[in-house]
């Protein structure tokens, strides 16, 4: 008798606590019933483009989530599903319907994932709530310089006093500020595989951060689902093409990276391209190796650097980083190889652009932020088919 009423005082107590507090619930998704978990309630904002999607295909899956908020201007009103068939598996009612951003009452949300076009995140971030974490995956937060910003991004940064309180989001190179953060500004995708390897070669003094140059290679995702004449299929398909030459708004960026290790004085030579396929990202970075350096000698430095890291690996031996190798993943590939020149060295980098380059790394971040375990639902292997 006595542990029946132990056990009713504990439903009852538990019970209360989920109708006080909703984030206590945890979805079990092939039944549809709420069992107690430390869960988050989540909104994204702009989840009708390709990373908003790629956050909810990732989230769907983490244990300790409850998608409470999808906003999607131009579709709201419509299921998810509708607008993305992919989700159609999901019962009706586990994800919600798409809205407006400023038709939801963000005090029921713990956690905001910020998909957004560059320069519309400021006021918007602005107007939520000061409890609400924040992961903001456009470009707004990430320069530190305001006048950077404004002079790469062509308009008056309209946040300066959440500027200085973002963190940007690098998860290896930046782990520990991310965790008490509030406001998170998730790493551009070409930033994200330049600086993984660069950073430590430049800390460790192996490589000049003089005359690096980066060529670099994308899928279309990259540009983002609203249509253009550059992205359609007869543009892209059977060619490649450079774009944004000594231009690209990604270069200041890389830079602001290597210069907090290597004095200020780093100036790249990055030149992105088009690819015909849909996502992925491919570096080929070469660099000039300090006097007494080798490529043996940076690939061990790498080695060192993430030998506890789970999604970054440097390859064996003469083995390429390939983009379908971690297509649909959050792993990075990374290989040093010794160039015919002498003093040089040639390293190759590989992220899914979508995944590591977006929605991967921004659920990363989100669960440094609540203490959830660094993989969890982003832990799946590459699909490379």
């Amino acid at each position: 008798v006595r542990s029946i009423v132990l056990l009713t005082c504990y439903y009852v107590a538990v019970h209360s606590l989920i109708s006080r507090f909703p984030s206590l619930r945890h979805v079990n998704r092939a039944s549809k019933k709420f069992v107690p978990s430390m869960s988050i309630r989540v909104g994204i904002l702009g989840a009708s483009g390709y990373t908003g999607a790629e956050l909810v295909r990732l989230l769907v899956n983490h244990p300790e989530v409850e998608l409470k908020v999808l906003t999607g201007n131009t579709q709201a009103g419509q299921q998810f599903s509708k607008v993305f068939p992919q989700f159609s598996y999901l019962k009706t009612g586990l994800l919600p319907t798409l809205s407006k951003h400023e038709e939801n009452d963000w005090s029921d949300v713990d956690c905001v994932f910020c998909c957004l076009p560059h320069g519309t995140t400021q006021d918007i971030i602005k107007a939520l709530p000061q409890d609400l974490k924040i992961i903001d995956l456009s470009a707004d937060f990430r320069l530190k310089d305001v006048k950077s910003y404004e002079e790469w991004y062509g308009g008056t940064h309209r946040a300066p006093d959440l500027q200085k309180e973002a963190v940007y989001g690098l998860v290896e190179l930046n782990r520990e500020r991310i965790r008490s953060a509030r406001l998170v500004a998730n790493p551009g995708c070409y930033p994200t595989a330049a600086q993984l390897p660069l950073v430590p070669l430049l800390k460790g003094n192996i490589i000049s951060s003089e005359d690096i140059i980066i060529d670099a290679k994308s899928g279309t995702t990259g540009a983002g689902r609203s249509p253009k004449q550059g992205t359609l299929y007869c543009e892209v398909s059977d060619g490649i093409h450079p774009y944004g030459i000594a231009s690209h708004r990604h270069a200041p960026e890389i830079e602001q990276g290597l210069n907090e290790v290597s004095g200020g004085d780093c100036v790249i030579n990055f030149t992105p391209h088009l690819m015909p396929m849909s996502r992925g990202i491919l570096e080929t970075i070469y660099a000039k190796l300090q006097p007494k350096e080798s490529a043996e000698s940076a690939k061990n430095v790498l080695k060192k650097a993430f030998k506890d890291e789970f999604f970054v690996t440097v390859l064996e031996g003469k083995d390429v980083p390939q983009t379908r190798h971690v297509r649909g993943s959050n792993h990075v590939f990374i290989n040093v190889f010794e160039d015919r020149l002498p003093g040089r060295v040639i390293i190759v980098a590989a992220i899914d652009n979508v995944c590591k380059g977006a929605s991967g790394q921004a659920i990363q971040n989100m669960n440094l932020m609540f203490g959830f375990p660094e993989h969890t639902s982003i832990d799946q292997a590459p699909m490379f088919l």
